[in-house]
């Protein structure tokens, strides 16, 4: 049962490390374009991947933490 959890928690994290890198090259990208362009209109696709990368990763946070918590529970 550790081992299956400890296997969900890499997965998590890496999901996490994952969401992270999307978030900020979709932040780079907005940024870019702003800077190109003068305005900031047309950056909205970008920022709407920006924040749902960011959602993706609290809550990949929030289900590490979770697991870590029940490999203590278990564990103890």
């Amino acid at each position: 049962m550790t081992t299956f959890l400890i296997l969900v928690l890499v997965l998590l994290v890496a999901l996490t490390v994952f969401s992270l890198v999307r978030g900020v090259v979709a932040f780079l990208k907005t940024t870019k374009v702003d800077l190109e362009t003068g305005k900031g209109e047309t950056a909205t696709d970008m920022q709407l991947l920006q924040n749902k990368m960011m959602f993706n990763r609290i809550k990949y946070q929030a289900l590490a933490i979770v697991v870590v918590a029940i490999i203590l529970a278990i564990s103890q």
